[in-house]
């Protein structure tokens, strides 16, 4: 990146959204369940042009399986340049199977970070990375406390 202020929206290169997607290890899980969308925190890490994370029996295993279409959004910013980034991963997820590629994928020091048994590794195959970079603006502009107003039954 070269030292030139950003004022508008910048598409990442893609070896910038690998970079990126290091450096963090949390993201969103989108998936669909019985043709309904629903998305998860993930803590996951990055293996080869590929995202691998753990998870457990449910409903995120039962929507990021059997090749299923997916997509892992990664944010960050950096509060020095207040810079922020985001990157969305699109592609199929497949639970990890076959003693060799499972014992591969022990090796990763992946942990999950919500406690409870979580031994089912899923790996995410990208057909998609795309990023973009763009300058925070002042709070003043964008953060609103209503902290007043009225609520509605479904808060």
């Amino acid at each position: 990146m070269s030292g030139e202020p950003i004022s508008e929206v910048q598409n990442l290169e893609h070896h910038e959204c690998w970079a990126m997607l290091r450096n963090v290890s949390v993201g969103r899980l989108a998936v669909l369940v019985a043709g309904r969308p629903d998305i998860f925190p993930i803590n996951y890490t990055v293996d080869g042009g590929t995202l691998v994370f753990r998870t457990s029996e449910g409903t995120k295993l039962s929507g990021a399986s059997e090749d299923a279409a997916v997509a892992v959004e990664a944010d960050g910013v950096d509060p020095d340049t207040g810079l922020a980034w985001s990157v969305v991963v699109k592609g199929t997820a497949a639970v990890v199977t076959g003693t060799e590629q499972v014992l591969d994928t022990t090796q990763l020091f992946l942990f999950p970070w919500q406690a409870g048994k979580k031994d089912v590794f899923v790996r995410i195959t990208p057909d998609t990375v795309t990023g973009r970079r763009f300058r925070v603006t002042e709070p003043m502009t964008w953060w609103t406390q209503l902290s007043g107003a009225i609520r509605t039954a479904q808060e």
